[in-house]
């Protein structure tokens, strides 16, 4: 290396970390920029990394190699990773003063914390200042490392290894740092506190009310809605078009007074709707989504009547129960339509609908989603059967009421579109002209359920959106400020309503049931147990290599029992808190429903067919479950029946050599015969009978060899003992020589014995491994029968709670366990009395709840779709009831159905919600996979993601959920250092060592880490092993896994994820990365500055896109800042550390000042700044007091105060030279807001392209905001496009976008 005409050593390619998303990369030789494939940031190579420098106008010889390498042994972060990082062009290039690793460093930051080494870090900007001038003076050559030549540029320390409670600033060595892509030395840009500013304003604006009173806003027909019912405050911001169409059934409701205000709007836009026709020629539909409760059955029978009265007197009416046609039927008698027919079509045969033998030639057709995708024998299907009813040309209403059940027609990837949603989606294509109406709380919990709703408009023909792929694709991307949009959007065109029921008065309590000790050492076995029989399976599977297939169906259904065993588990440890529950409602004189998802049904009825209707105690569901797993699926070897084959044909051998014929009279005959063919004689005096007769006294001293076939003396053949054959001793190869004994086999034969032998020793050998087999899988069911388990939930709650008598259940099941009249067992019976059939089993026990008969009901999903529990003024029972969740359905759409059950129109009191989990870190498992669907389905069916119950703090299976258990494994692998301490440990290295470890077995014994092996050598004892990639981010399999581990490192796994991924939402929030939807702007004066603009206008609708220009103050003089601090004194609710603040250090020979008050949370403090008013967050003690000092002099703070705020109105807290001149927003207390409101989708292209343009990462992201104006309250909300040079060429993107429209 030391001469130049040596071969480069950069020959190969490197490896550099990508310094965007850390994925390594092999970058070619010679190559010194590049772009990440994955995240397509653009980079240089660091400088340890570049090539030397061979300019020809350097007279220098070439640089030394470097004298160490740039991250040294002792100081690698983690095993195996490369050496460097990549230069992101975007930040200043610095290296770390401990470990000599160049860190990509923002503009500005003046605290952080080595990535490589963890040491914490400050910069001297002084120092920096003259470094970067020195930097920016020297010759190319200055790109060598620190360890080259130190003549090119001085080595200024201006980064210092930040020690524990020093305020002192870090050095970093100079000569790493890259010429060419620092900026000019700008000091203005170098301000603290705009970059805290900055955070604040890009984390997102404050929460605002959640929800406002509704009101129909352009219609006055019909009564007040009999209950509160209310809007989200974004949909409020939105207005329908005007109502243009008149009811026929209008005169008859104001009679009947049938309808509320509510309904009568929704039976108005669905009919407007329909008069039109979207591009493709299929008639335009409408989406109900008013929340569970609100009336939709009666709306449905409001549109029937409208539309029969207009001479449409053919509908269909799909539903998800057949029970539901007695609600329809009222529905109808409600709103006057008796005259309307109600046809369950699956009461009716296959043939035709309006031929003589069935007659249906009018009314309204009512069927399942399960029989609309059933078929008869001979394939004629339900659709079919419609479609001939309805005819091509059929205009009449086609309502897919609860639609949610048609959901998944375009699933997620490696799963199948459901029969359901196919059959909805065809139905639809094949009646064009029909009145479409998607009715459900929850038909749109996920952008994708949304595939079948064709009829909205949404994607196709005349649309920015091509296909629903596209759509969905855009939506995907937008993430849930998208999603949002869409529910405002479909308002804005008058196809879409959602009210939902105030919750005012519902209380929603997340209760925490920790497990009992008697619980908690059953689950710890438990767990000990799966752990022991996952390696029992797979030393017994072994046996069964050669069956990969079986192999497979044997861990698929191992883990789906492992996962429901747990499951059952978590429901069992809540039963005592359930009964608790219950009965101090019971006390307080209110009733219970106790919602769960599964009734343990199956597991009963298996448990009845072994052992009889009559047992000593409930059944336990989870130990049926193992005996069933046990039982059906342990590995055995092949039984040794199956070698019968093998002996069969053995069998068959010795039967053939047993019953082989002594050849020696044959070859006599055919030995005479052939002398006399030879015979010159031609008498044929000769004859067989008289030879042998001749012959007969030497048969006993001759016999034929069979090898030579040559008569013999027998005294001189060898007489087989098996076979019986007779041979020349010398005709056997080899020439038998040796002793003739009585028993003597030839050598076939003893080939054949010798097998026997050996088949009898293989076939004894299988035997032995068989009947093992089966002593140790009898042996792990008795340890099942043998371990302590819970009973089935269901049976037990009903027991405690007063049995049968005192509990109402209102589920699927058939049967029940109840104790016997002498307390002594239980008895299996049938749910159903004898005067109450099983198909009313349901309604019977839900009118003795409503009566007051009984105080408790209990209720699945299976038994109580579409059932009002609710304390209807109408019931005799009209106690306040106590919602407990026993089980979190598996989804957002069965939890919003649950929760819809006890709170309904017409009710005297809102019910208490009580929603249950254990302290097991795993059982947030379910929590997860409903939160999620509850946040998104806040987003689409109310337009505001906080709407629904808030259960986002449990909502974990995220893309933020997935980057922090990815980091989590690699922590636990050591392939990279955690970036918190692991919960239980301390800072030093072996308690965290003995984390992982343990951490490590844990992970083993549920399947995660797989190929696991013990080390040997230095590190003998730890375990070693995989983590697969599609695990790596595999959220779900993580929790749903992390329920088979002992509570304690369960928890303790459970935390540390949790704790990660707070670190990972801290870092998006900052980055300006966190999706936080739709936020408010909140300032002291908001002001419309012009006239909004028109930029579209919907064909159809008429609806509008808007860009309103508003003008905002946020700052607060200083007369407001001081009145509220000497009010908050003379309240005497401040603290000694209240008051007013400057900044430690000086931006442009000036402080910055502040006011702080002691917040809600003790040790935080909530600012007010003189730019920007109240700070968004508040601010924790330990950084109030590290970056400012209070301030004592009235005069000073007053000074400092007002001239900040008189500066802000005019620039940025970058200063005067900001590199974003007169656009940037950052502490400026004067701005422009530009958003866009009304119809949003038709511009989406254009404004997807305007904000790829930008320059900041916030600006690139959907960011929908709601703001209300100071002067005359007009609340709007839109999609906020950044105050750029790119809003004029915005302008022209919409008009160019929507010229071709």
């Amino acid at each position: 290396m030391a001469g130049g005409s040596s071969p480069s050593p950069a020959a190969a390619p490197v490896q550099v970390r990508c310094a965007g998303c850390r994925g390594v990369l092999a970058v070619g030789p010679g190559m010194t920029e590049f772009i990440c494939p994955k995240c397509h940031m653009a980079q240089r190579l660091p400088p340890q990394l570049m090539p030397k420098s061979t300019s020809s106008s350097s007279s220098s010889p070439p640089p030394k190699p470097p004298a160490k390498p740039s991250l040294p042994p002792s100081t690698q972060p983690r095993r195996g990773a490369p050496p460097a990082q990549g230069v992101d062009p975007t930040k200043i290039q610095l290296p770390c003063a401990h470990c000599q690793a160049v860190l990509n460093v923002p503009h500005g930051l003046a605290r952080f914390r080595c990535p490589q080494c963890g040491v914490d870090l400050a910069v001297d900007h002084a120092k920096l200042q003259n470094f970067l001038a020195s930097s920016n003076s020297a010759p190319p050559s200055g790109l060598a490392p620190a360890s080259g030549p130190t003549t090119q540029v001085p080595p200024v320390p201006f980064l210092q290894i930040l020690q524990p409670g020093v305020a002192q600033p870090l050095q970093l060595v100079a000569g790493a740092t890259i010429p060419m892509v620092l900026p000019a030395a700008e000091p203005e840009e170098i301000n603290e506190v705009a970059i805290d500013v900055e955070r604040e304003e890009d984390e997102g604006g404050t929460v605002g009310e959640t929800f406002t009173d509704y009101r129909p806003p352009k219609l006055s027909l019909g009564l007040s809605h009999p209950d509160p019912v209310v809007e989200t405050s974004s949909l409020s911001a939105v207005q329908p078009p005007e109502p243009t169409y008149n009811l026929n059934i209008m005169d008859e409701l104001d009679e009947t007074k049938a309808l509320s205000c509510l309904q009568i709007e929704t039976i108005v836009y669905a009919c407007q709707r329909h008069l039109h026709h979207l591009p493709t020629g299929d008639r335009a539909g409408f989406f109900i989504g008013d929340g569970a409760g609100v009336g939709k059955g009666r709306t449905i029978a409001g549109l029937i009547w409208e539309n029969w009265q207009q001479g449409r007197h053919k509908a269909v009416w799909v539903s998800v129960g057949s029970d539901l046609k007695y609600d329809a039927r009222r529905d109808l008698d409600d709103v006057g339509a008796k005259c309307v027919q109600v046809h369950p079509l699956n009461k009716l045969p296959y043939s035709k609908l309006d031929s003589k033998a069935i007659g249906i030639k009018n009314g309204v057709i009512f069927v399942t989603y399960s029989s609309l995708i059933a078929s008869s024998e001979r394939g004629r299907s339900r659709l079919q059967q419609l479609v001939q009813w309805c005819g091509h040309e059929f205009d009449g209403l086609l309502v897919f009421d609860e639609c949610h059940k048609a959901k998944n027609l375009i699933p997620d990837a490696g799963s199948q579109p459901t029969r359901t949603g196919k059959a909805v989606l065809e139905i639809q294509e094949k009646l064009p002209e029909a009145r479409v109406v998607y009715c459900s709380a929850t038909g749109a919990s996920e952008p994708r359920n949304l595939g079948y709703m064709v009829r909205l408009g949404l994607w196709g023909e005349g649309t920015s959106f091509h296909n629903f792929p596209q759509f969905l694709g855009a939506l995907e991307k937008g993430g849930v400020g998208a999603l949002e949009l869409v529910a405002m959007d479909m308002k804005a065109r008058g196809m879409y309503v959602c009210r939902t029921l105030s919750y005012k008065g519902a209380d929603f309590y997340i209760v925490e049931a920790p497990l009992e000790e008697r619980m908690m050492n059953m689950y710890r076995k438990a767990a000990e147990f799966w752990a022991e029989l996952r390696l029992e399976l797979l030393s017994a599977s072994e046996l069964i290599a050669e069956e990969k297939g079986n192999s497979n169906q044997i861990w698929r259904l191992y883990w789906a029992s492992h996962q429901r065993f747990f499951r059952h588990m978590c429901m069992s440890a809540k039963v005592p808190a359930v009964v608790r529950l219950a009965k101090e409602a019971l006390a307080e004189n209110k009733c219970v429903v106790i919602g769960l998802q599964s009734t343990g049904e199956a597991r009963t009825e298996e448990a009845v067919t072994k052992y009889g209707v009559e047992m000593e105690d409930f059944v336990s569901g989870p130990r049926e479950l193992l005996l069933k797993l046990v039982e059906e699926n342990y590995p055995l070897p092949p039984k040794p029946d199956s070698f019968q084959q093998g002996e069969e044909k053995f069998t068959e051998i010795q039967r053939k050599r047993h019953s082989a014929q002594d050849v020696s009279f044959k070859g006599r005959v055919r030995k005479v015969a052939k002398m006399v063919d030879v015979s010159d004689d031609d008498t044929d005096d000769y004859s067989p009978s008289e030879s042998d007769h001749e012959s007969t006294e030497s048969d006993e001293e001759f016999h034929m060899c069979q090898i030579c076939n040559t008569e013999e003396e027998k005294s001189l053949l060898l007489h087989c003992s098996s076979c019986s054959r007779h041979v020349h001793p010398n005709c056997l190869t080899p020439p038998w020589t040796g002793m003739l004994t009585d028993d003597w086999a030839c050598y076939t034969c003893k080939i054949v014995e010798d097998e026997e032998i050996e088949q009898d020793a293989h076939v004894a050998d299988f035997s032995k491994r068989y009947d093992a087999a089966v002593e140790k899988k009898l042996k792990i069911l008795d340890i099942i029968r043998s371990l302590d388990l819970p009973n089935n939930p269901l049976d037990d709650i009903i027991d405690q709670l007063g049995g049968p008598d005192n509990v109402a259940e209102i589920t699927g099941r058939r049967g029940m366990l109840i104790r016997a009249l002498d307390g002594k067992g239980v008895v299996y019976q049938a749910r159903n009395a004898k005067e109450v059939s099983m198909e009313m089993i349901n309604m019977h026990e839900k009118q003795q709840f409503m009566d007051g008969k009984k105080l408790i009901a209990i209720i699945s999903e299976a038994g109580s779709a579409g059932v009002s529990l609710h304390a209807d003024r109408r019931a005799k029972n009209q106690r306040r009831r106590v919602h407990i969740t026993l089980e979190l359905p598996w989804s957002a759409d069965r939890a919003i159905q649950q929760f819809g059950r006890t709170h309904r129109s017409n009710q005297t009191s809102a019910p208490q919600y009580r929603l249950l989990f254990t302290n097991l870190g795993g059982e947030k498992r379910f929590a997860s996979i409903v939160a999620k669907r509850l946040e998104s389905l806040g987003a689409l069916t109310q337009g505001d993601r906080r709407a629904g119950p808030s259960l986002s703090a449990f909502n974990y299976d995220s893309n933020y959920g997935k980057k922090a258990l990815t980091m989590m494994y690699r922590g636990i692998m050591e392939q990279d250092s955690f970036p918190v301490v692991p919960p239980g440990c301390s800072d030093d290295e072996a308690s965290i060592q003995a984390f992982i470890d343990e951490a490590k077995a844990a992970l083993i014994s549920v399947g995660i880490i797989r190929d696991a092996v013990v080390c040997n050598g230095k590190d003998g004892g730890k375990f070693s092993g995989r983590i697969v990639d599609s695990d790596m981010h595999d959220v779900a399999r993580f929790l749903n896994r992390l329920l088979g581990l002992d509570p304690n490192i369960q928890n303790r796994l459970f935390d540390l994820f949790t704790s990660i991924l707070d670190v990972v939402l801290h870092n998006a929030r900052i980055e300006g990365q966190l999706d936080s939807g739709i936020v408010d702007i909140k300032a002291k004066k908001i002001e419309m500055k012009e006239s909004p603009k028109t930029v579209h206008t919907d064909s159809l609708s008429g609806a509008l896109t808007v860009l309103f220009t508003f003008t905002i103050d946020r700052g607060r003089t200083w007369e407001s800042a001081k009145a509220m601090l000497e009010e908050r004194q003379k309240d005497g609710a401040g603290s000694s550390n209240d008051g007013f603040y400057e900044s430690r250090r000086e931006w442009m020979g000036r402080r910055h000042f502040i006011l702080a008050f002691e917040g809600s949370t003790e040790g935080m403090y909530k600012i007010i700044r003189p730019a920007i008013g109240d700070a968004l967050r508040e601010m924790p003690s330990t950084e109030l007091k590290s970056k400012y000092r209070k301030v004592s002099s009235i005069d000073k703070v007053s000074k400092g105060w007002q001239e900040e705020y008189d500066t802000s109105s005019k620039q940025c807290m970058h200063g005067s030279k900001c590199k974003i001149g007169s656009y940037c927003t950052i502490g400026r207390r004067l701005q422009e807001v530009n958003i866009l409101g009304g119809l949003i989708l038709p511009v989406w292209g254009a404004i997807e392209k305007a904000l790829a343009k930008q320059v900041r990462q916030i600006h690139k992201r959907i960011r929908v905001v709601r703001l209300v104006t100071t002067n005359d309250s007009q609340r709007i909300v839109g999609l906020l496009i950044p105050l750029s040079h790119n809003i004029t060429k915005l302008q022209i993107d919409f008009s160019h976008c929507l010229s071709f429209a």
